[in-house]
């Protein structure tokens, strides 16, 4: 692509041609058929907005808080893990982008920088997601650097009793590096002639036994809020509420765990509804325009968080792409609310869309 990228699905391309095949799939990649992968994207293309005209919008502002904490635009930088596969800055380049953007990154469990080097590369607002593990010590130590170093948040990955099926990387015999965060606490070597090192080792060491009593253990050990991420139905939506999280997070884990699990975006609304609005709820998955973060928003979510986007963007052009990918959706997030009348994200309302079961519920 001889060209400068015009929109944030562009670096795909360039991140494809600058990576080795066996990290563009990784990153690229989705469980099994890749069907819930597909759809994360598609869904979001049957929903259409419906704009008000003649409303002065002169001014737009994007800006909004999460927990509490105030962000230039309702959007946030998903966990995605190993950055260092696509940029040598690693993770250090990625929060240095969300720094300057004035947005909230997500620091993966997996990363390839230490929580420590990322929490002094730049000031700002930082989240930490985690993977329970077998010895929960390892996970309990994690949890407590994050928090002595400045996180703001616990995100809780729920969704991970084992590692899904990612044809790609076992086709690839994909090898991970060992994971910083956890050096001097348990070994991240694993070998094995199957497939991936990546799904041998989390079969190690992931504790398929975490289950909804065992968040009372996780809220004895940190004094930081935790959101759940990998919510899909209104049952567990409803269970988050009762063990007392502080959000959740709608999230099918970009469709690299169970193929055939919905898009995030067609579960959003019955998760909202679920929850009642005690508790706040993002959307992660397929999000590639900012019109897709307009639909978000009108169905619910207070705000979106961006995963392949921004790994794409950092692989293609550092922590400038990174700046770039995150700086195209909130200029065409502005552009939309402005198209549909709204002059703030709360000016956003159901109204603003038509779903799918609207267009059925119309026939009818």
């Amino acid at each position: 692509m001889a060209t400068e990228p015009v929109n944030a699905t562009e670096f795909q391309e360039l991140a494809r041609q600058a990576l080795p095949k066996m990290y563009y799939d990784y990153y690229a990649g989705g469980a099994e058929d890749q069907y819930t992968l597909k759809e994360n994207v598609e869904a979001f293309r049957r929903i259409t907005i419906r704009p008000r005209i003649l409303v002065d919008v002169s001014k737009v502002d994007l800006s909004t808080s999460i927990l509490g904490y105030k962000t230039s635009a309702p959007i946030m930088i998903a966990p995605t893990g190993m950055h260092k596969l696509a940029h040598p800055e690693g993770e250090v380049a990625t929060a240095r982008a969300a720094a300057a953007c004035n947005t909230i990154m997500a620091l993966s469990f997996s990363s390839s920088c230490t929580l420590e080097e990322v929490a002094s590369s730049c000031d700002a607002d930082r989240f930490f997601q985690l993977y329970v593990y077998k010895i929960r010590d390892i996970s309990a130590l994690v949890v407590q650097r994050a928090e002595r170093n400045g996180f703001k948040a616990i995100i809780l990955t729920a969704d991970t009793p084992r590692l899904g099926r990612r044809e790609a990387d076992i086709k690839n015999k994909m090898i991970v590096p060992p994971l910083r965060n956890l050096e001097g606490l348990i070994s991240t070597d694993v070998v094995t002639d199957s497939g991936s090192n990546l799904e041998a080792y989390a079969s190690a060491t992931m504790d398929s036994s975490f289950c909804w009593k065992d968040i009372a253990w996780l809220k004895s050990i940190t004094n930081l809020p935790i959101l759940i991420k990998g919510v899909l139905t209104p049952e567990d939506a409803i269970k988050a509420l009762e063990v007392g999280v502080a959000g959740l997070i709608v999230s099918n884990h970009g469709a690299r765990q169970l193929d055939y699990s919905p898009a995030t975006i067609t579960v959003l609304e019955e998760v909202v509804q679920a929850v009642q609005g005690k508790i706040p709820v993002l959307l992660d998955g397929g999000v590639r325009r900012g019109t897709d973060i307009f639909k978000a928003l009108a169905l619910g979510a207070q705000a979106v968080m961006i995963g392949r986007p921004v790994v794409f963007g950092l692989a293609a052009k550092g922590e400038y792409g990174v700046r770039r990918v995150v700086n195209m959706l909130k200029d065409e997030l502005e552009l939309s609310m402005a198209l549909a009348g709204c002059c703030t994200v709360k000016d956003i309302t159901r109204g603003h869309v038509r779903t799918e079961h609207d267009r059925v519920r119309c026939k009818i």
